[in-house]
């Protein structure tokens, strides 16, 4: 039995779904942070589970060739990102892999990954960025803590962001503007948001733990002079003592509160709880393989389940005859609509808003008999009932666009119990240096 505190001699087989390298010593499954595929390593067991054991490298015996020098001097401390220290093409393997792995131990689909698309640009893709706020620090949080890194600059995020993080440190410094303390539910400021789009203009929230901030215009100033692509000031209230970044009032210090955004020809409004995701490039990539997927030709009818703001609904809008969008946040159904106008498909789409299951019934209960499903839920995936409506309205395909291969494997076999099997499958990496990916799988139903 393994043994903490103890040293072992481990050649690493693959990776985790966090991305570390995992081997099997005395037969245990063990996570080893910062670990490549083919290395030899003496492992430092820290913690010994019930069926896994968790470690970190004492001694680099061998190592693999795709290892790499970490380029950014947070890594490690920030919990970020987690493949900094490898190429990108074993990045990229590394999450074809974990797709397919998941379908085929979970999903129980046999099902080759045929491609995952890689991003060009690994490096200041994102465009939006969540700053948690803590004493004396700006920045992210420390992998499995709560406990905030001060971040000058990440490789992740524009230049952009990094000079309105400057901005803001700066004016907390000078007014002694407290950072909120999630133990105790003192203080003011709890996050900065940031959201940039392609003509280079700023969004700016701050979440704060009140409903007013002292010396509002000098932080205007202050941002203003930072970033003079500015667009707009505004102040999430959230006074709960939760986890939840935003609250659910909002007030504009100054500009506008929202951004306008490009995607797949396409024009968006995005105000600050909008979600959109956080690469525009690699977004189009993924719609775009959903829509070849989807095989519209003109005369269908497509239901969408979370379809957020419309991004997914009005590009398949295009290629459809009409397009049925449901999604549960009130802010996102209006976005969606405004979108659908703004981009001259209102009369081919239709959004409704409430609970993915209760919509879903709904719809199946005024014989909508959609052609196409598509579905991109939250990382937890579909809810049972929503896999039973969806088998019910009986649609020739179903699309499934995932952010967890996990989840996506769990609901692939729940669809296989209803008639429907998995027949192409294809991963796109949003999320170049981080463990996360995203997988669009095509589900056809068995006549």
């Amino acid at each position: 039995m393994l043994k903490e505190g103890r040293v072992y001699p481990a050649a690493i087989e693959g990776y985790a779904s966090g991305g570390e390298g995992v081997a099997r010593i005395e037969g245990v499954a063990v996570f080893v942070k910062g670990a490549l595929r083919g290395e030899r390593v003496d492992v430092f067991i820290e913690h010994v589970g019930h069926s896994a054991a968790w470690g970190r490298i004492e001694n680099l015996l061998a190592p693999a060739p795709a290892r790499r020098e970490p380029d950014c001097p947070y890594y490690g401390s920030c919990g970020g990102c987690q493949f900094r220290h490898m190429t990108y093409a074993e990045e990229l393997e590394a999450k074809r892999q974990r797709v397919e792995d998941a379908l085929r131990r979970i999903g129980g689909a046999d099902l080759a990954v045929s491609v995952i698309h890689g991003a060009e640009n690994t490096q200041r893709y994102r465009n939006k960025v969540q700053f948690p706020v803590g004493p004396g620090a700006i920045g992210y949080y420390q992998g499995r803590t709560h406990r905030v890194v001060d971040i000058e600059d990440c490789l992740l995020q524009p230049e952009l962001d990094t000079a309105c993080r400057a901005a803001m440190k700066g004016w907390m410094e000078r007014f002694r503007v407290p950072a909120y303390d999630e133990r105790t539910g003192k203080g003011l400021v709890r996050h900065l948001f940031l959201r940039t789009n392609r003509a280079g203009e700023a969004l700016c929230c701050l979440a704060a733990n009140g409903k007013t901030l002292p010396h509002s215009g000098e932080l205007v100033e202050a941002l203003q002079a930072a970033a003079p692509s500015l667009a707009g000031v505004v102040l999430s209230v959230n006074t709960r003592k939760t986890n939840v970044i935003l609250g659910d009032e909002y007030h504009t210090l100054w500009g506008r509160d929202w951004l306008e955004e490009e995607l797949c020809g396409h024009s968006f409004r995005l105000s600050v709880p909008s979600f959109f995701q956080v690469n525009r490039a690699q977004t189009e990539v993924l719609y775009r393989r959903a829509l070849d997927f989807a095989a519209l030709t003109g005369r269908e009818t497509v239901v969408e389940l979370y379809c957020g703001i419309g991004a997914i609904s009005l590009t398949l809008a295009e290629r459809a005859k009409r397009v049925i969008g449901v999604e549960v946040v009130p802010q996102a159904v209006e976005d969606a609509e405004g979108n659908a106008r703004r981009n001259g498909l209102a009369d081919k789409t239709r959004f409704e808003c409430g609970d993915a299951a209760d919509l879903a019934a709904k719809l199946e209960g005024e014989g909508v008999h959609p052609d196409v499903a598509v579905v991109d839920p939250p990382r937890k995936g579909l809810a049972p009932e929503v896999v039973d409506i969806i088998a019910r309205m009986a649609p020739a395909r179903v699309v499934y666009v995932s952010c967890d291969p996990a989840t996506l494997a769990r609901d692939v076999k729940r669809f296989g119990t209803l008639g429907y099997r998995p027949v192409r499958v294809e991963a796109v990496d949003l999320f170049p240096r981080t463990a996360h990916v995203e997988t669009v799988c095509l589900l056809t139903r068995i006549k």
